[in-house]
């Protein structure tokens, strides 16, 4: 075996083992369970935040403290604030995965659901998913990856917005087939 075979079975492996770490999941997650339960709290809203995770991660602040405080005070509001970024990331994949849950009952409940239309739900998923953990590496790296966090959370509201045209149209096609019904179904209908 040549040296550039060799080189290339080590990258190969390499890339393997970095797919295997990234997809574990976030079960090994480090995040104070307050910090955790602040955002679970307020369930459909963790775009809301964003604004005070970017300041959290401002590098104002640790140019401050790089001034002014101890580097033992410096490490801890790293690590503090990174576990917060981190528990604001998890609750937009539990947001993301709650409004892949709407779509589904959507497509199942709208008459013209195409493939292209499943392919595309796919596609968000999957670039969803692989951000995310890009994210969450930067993160656990030491890394303030605000641009691509900011992103992410557009991505997730753009995802809402779309759903909830989604909802309206439904809800108006099924107000005009209720407006169809002629009267003798309706009383059957309320039977039912």
């Amino acid at each position: 075996m040549s040296l550039t075979t060799l080189l290339l079975f080590g990258l190969v492996g390499a890339l393997l083992l970095l797919l295997v770490w990234a997809l574990r999941g976030p079960a090994r997650q480090t995040k104070p369970a307050a910090i955790s339960n602040d955002f679970e709290e307020t369930e459909g809203e963790p775009l809301n935040f964003l604004p005070q995770i970017r300041q959290a991660l401002a590098s104002a602040d640790y140019e401050f403290l790089a001034e002014r405080a101890l580097g033992g005070v410096q490490r801890r509001v790293r690590r503090e604030r990174r576990d917060v970024a981190l528990a604001y990331l998890s609750a937009l994949r539990k947001e993301f995965q709650s409004l892949l849950r709407m779509a589904r009952i959507i497509a199942v409940l709208s008459p013209e659901i195409e493939a292209v239309q499943e392919f595309e739900r796919l596609r968000l998923t999957v670039t969803f998913f692989w951000r995310y953990e890009m994210i969450r590496m930067k993160l656990l790296a030491g890394f303030a990856p605000l641009p691509q966090l900011e992103s992410l959370s557009n991505l997730i509201s753009g995802l809402s917005v779309r759903l909830e045209a989604a909802m309206k149209e439904l809800g108006e096609r099924a107000a005009f087939a209720a407006e169809l019904v002629s009267p003798a179904d309706r009383s059957r209908i309320g039977l039912v």
